[in-house]
């Protein structure tokens, strides 16, 4: 296979677009390295958007302000696109892999795209409202821009799919759990991320008893085996588990029916509050980024904080009890990877778990563990890269197809 392979990750309120070379070993346990990679951030956020392209070395190839309808994930998309087509080196692009939410139940592992598995996927919107959506959007966009070349879905979902039977079933009538009603888990590409390079790292503690913390707008926890999902934070949708951005997380159920009973809310209503007007924005009632309210002097900011950091610490509890016990805890996300602050505040309040954390080395820059060489469980920050894993998939699907 010659040619580049492109790969798209639209998130809630982010695109990133990476180019990797088609002939690498789609095989190879370690993870490819992207050419260039795109970030276009800050969408329907509230924030300024931005469009970054930066080198395989980091250096900076494109930065501009995404501006009116650019500043909407169709618009950044269109404008990440438009730049790649005027580089010389661009090359033919190969094939596209995309990041898609939610599989459901049908789709357990990477699979090429045709009208038929486009259309299925359609109907699993209303399941991730601020994902498929702008995921499948970004497959037309791909499908119009290069007519002909291979699409490839990779699925956050896959990764769970293995969990143990009672992990993944809720207490409903089976005939429910059987029409697709259970817990799918989500940010698989990004745990598969951290799977591989913690093995290339800690290769023995890495096929031990693990939580990684995916701590973003979007934001999950998992508990892994032997590189295996075991049990997650987020069910059915991306909307529950641990405190967002603009999601609330786990509520009780009954708190939607009083909302639409007592209070006359409709469906539609309800799924906006609880997708994109609760969580860290919801708490504060100042913004939904984690960056703005560290910087805030409202108290309402810091109890938006430290409401995101309990739900973090209670949910590491649950983990460890669904691993029977833990080894290592890594973070990865924007705010686990950057927000040196909260991961203390967080590691400390797992000193019961036999966490001791090293307070230098957590502040420090390019550090990857956190604890002391003494700590029982030990704690590592680990940069996801998501677009690798989509890469690696997308490789394999065409070299199996050949």
């Amino acid at each position: 296979m010659t040619g580049s392979l492109l790969t798209l990750n639209a998130g809630s309120s982010s695109i990133k677009v990476a180019l990797f070379d088609a002939a690498g070993d789609g095989d190879a346990a370690a993870l490819p390295s992207a050419r260039w990679s795109g970030q276009a951030d800050g969408l329907g956020a509230g924030l300024k958007a931005r469009l970054r392209v930066r080198d395989a070395q980091g250096q900076t190839l494109h930065d501009t302000p995404l501006e009116g309808a650019q500043a909407s994930h169709q618009g950044a998309l269109a404008a990440l696109l438009d730049w790649h087509a005027k580089q010389s080196a661009g090359g033919r692009i190969a094939a596209v892999g995309h990041r898609i939410v939610h599989g459901g139940a049908d789709f357990v592992a990477p699979v090429r795209i045709d009208a038929g598995v486009l259309e299925a996927l359609a109907r699993l919107e209303p399941l991730a409202p601020l994902h498929q959506p702008h995921n499948l959007a970004g497959v037309r966009a791909a499908m119009a821009a290069f007519d002909g070349v291979p699409q490839v879905a990779c699925f956050d979902t896959a990764f769970h799919a293995a969990q143990p039977e009672v992990n993944r079933r809720f207490a409903l009538p089976r005939a429910l759990h059987d029409a697709g009603v259970r817990r799918y888990g989500f940010h698989g590409l990004s745990y598969e991320s951290i799977v591989a390079q913690f093995a290339g790292i800690a290769p023995g503690l890495a096929q031990r008893r693990v939580i990684v913390a995916h701590l973003g707008n979007g934001a999950s926890m998992c508990a892994i085996a032997q590189g295996r999902s075991v049990a997650t934070t987020m069910t059915f949708s991306p909307l529950d588990g641990l405190t967002m951005g603009t999601r609330c997380g786990h509520i009780d159920a009954a708190v939607v029916l009083y909302l639409m009973r007592s209070r006359g809310m409709s469906a539609d209503e309800v799924e906006a509050l609880l997708f994109r007007q609760s969580g860290l924005l919801g708490i504060s009632g100042v913004s939904s980024d984690m960056r703005v309210l560290e910087a805030s002097a409202e108290p309402a900011a810091a109890e938006a904080i430290g409401h995101f950091a309990e739900q973090v610490v209670q949910h590491m509890g649950s983990l460890a009890a669904a691993l029977r016990g833990v080894d290592a805890i890594v973070f990865t996300g924007g705010i686990g990877e950057n927000g040196t602050a909260l991961r203390e505040r967080i590691l400390e309040d797992c000193e019961w778990l036999g966490v001791n954390v090293d307070a230098a080395a957590n502040r420090g820059k390019g550090a990857a563990r956190l604890t002391t060489a003494e700590s029982p469980v030990s704690a590592w920050v680990l940069r996801t890269d998501e677009e690798a894993v989509i890469a690696r998939h997308t490789a394999r699907v065409l070299r199996a197809a050949a």
